[in-house]
Parts: C-alpha cells; structure tokens; sequence
C-alpha cells in the first residue's frame, strides 16, 4: 500500500504541475454550473404556471426536473474530459524514457498501474466534489430528495471511474498524448451512444447492446434506484480496463 500511496501522490503533483488539472476542473464546474442555472431557471417557470392548477402542482419535482437531466449532460462532458486525465498517465512516461526506470524499480506492474488509476480517481472525485456545492443553492431554496441526489453522484463517479480504466490502456499502448487521448474518446463515445442504437432495432441482440451502453446504467440511479448490476457493470468496466493496461505494461517489461 504504501509503495502505491507513493504513486499516487506523484500523479496528484504532476497533474497540479501542469495546466491539466487546472484546465479539467474549471471547464466541469462551468459547464455544470451552466447547466445547473438553465435548468434551475426552466423549473421556476415550469413550477409558476404549475403552481395554478393544485393537480399539476403535485406532480413539480426538482430532482426528475433539474438533477436527473443534469446528470445526464454531465455524463456527457465526462466523456470528453476523461481523456484529458488518463492521456499522459503512462503515454508520458513511455516519452520521456522514464518508464525503464520505473518498471526496474521495486514496484510491481499492479502497484504502478493502481497509483496511477488512484490519482486520476482523486482528480474525478475533486471534480464532482466542487460542483456539488452549487447543490448546496437547491437544498437552501427547495426541498430536492437526498437518495437520488447521492446516487446521482455516485452514478456519475462510477462511470468516471469506469471510463478512466479504459483511458489507462490507450495511454499504455502509446507514447503520444493525443492518440490515447482520440482513441479513449472515440471508445467512450461508442459505449456512451449504444443506448440510443440499441433503440432502433429489436431481438435478443436489443439487451445486449443496451446493457453494454453507459448511459443506460446510469438512468436509474439519477432517479434514486441503486441495482448491484450498475455497480457491477462499471465496476467489471474499469478493472478490464486495469487488466489491459497491466498486460501491456507487463508484456514491455519482459521484452
């Protein structure tokens, strides 16, 4: 643990090195907080011309109206911005000839490869944590429910998580940043947008597809449903991408 505590503490520091971090972490909270206004503006108005008729008045509900859309977009963004986090992870290090150096270090292949998934997962998780306290203006004025608010959250962090394992292989298969980083964006893309292909067709091939998209995992926890399938599913996700990444790794150091 310690010898990854170790890397993962140099990562942090490289990323606040650079202009990465920096760059990664305003154009979430703008973007969110952009949508976040939009959104919160649109439900006023939707709850004003509501709030005449008593029926429609108890159907106003800020999480399925703000939160939920909200995490949706952001899972969105998210895809575009991973890359940005996992592209110089190990691409850099293959680079810059400082991988021979690690890898005929102590540390092994999987100690390397957790510190670095860790710092990218301290970087996502400072990036929800700072858009979390716009919610702060929703809980002060309104009365949002806690459960779909938290596992909205927690949604969005688990794919993050899911997306930068996967960003991890490509920027171990290459020394150049912006390949991995192309090839982890037109990747996640992919996943991201089966859920609407799995909607043009039917059959058994329909749930397949459906299963493997993102955003589909995701829907039901914006709306305060937690299923051990979407963990597992992000979960499954992110250690493929860490099995992947410790092959190739492993594969280079034996050579």
């Amino acid at each position: 643990m310690t010898n990854i505590w170790s890397v993962m503490k140099r990562e942090v520091r490289a990323y606040f090195a650079s202009p990465i971090a920096y760059v990664v972490l305003f154009a979430f909270t703008f973007i969110f907080g952009w949508f976040f206004y939009n959104l919160v503006m649109w439900f006023n108005a939707q709850a004003m011309q509501m709030a005449q008729n008593p029926y429609y008045a108890q159907q106003v509900n800020i999480n399925q109206m703000v939160f939920s859309p909200l995490f949706g977009n952001m899972s969105l963004i998210l895809v575009f911005l991973v890359p940005l986090l996992t592209m110089r992870l190990l691409a850099e290090e293959k680079k810059n000839g400082t991988d021979e150096l690690l890898f005929t270090s102590p540390l092994s292949v999987g100690q390397i490869v957790l510190g670095k998934y860790l710092a990218a997962l301290v970087l996502l998780a400072a990036m929800l944590g700072l858009t979390a306290l716009l919610s702060v203006f929703a809980f002060t004025h309104g009365n949002p429910e806690l459960a779909p608010w938290l596992t909205g959250y927690l949604g969005l962090f688990l794919m993050g998580a899911a997306c930068i394992g996967l960003g991890l292989f490509f920027s171990a298969l290459t020394e150049n940043q912006i390949v991995a980083a192309v090839l982890t964006l037109l990747t996640l893309l992919l996943f991201f947008v089966l859920h609407w292909v799995s909607t043009l067709g039917s059959g058994p091939w329909q749930g397949v597809v459906n299963y493997l998209a993102f955003s589909s995992h995701l829907e039901d926890m914006t709306r305060g449903i937690l299923d051990t399938k979407d963990i597992v599913y992000y979960a499954s996700f992110a250690f493929f991408g860490l099995f992947l990444a410790h092959s190739v790794i492993q594969s280079r150091r034996w050579r």
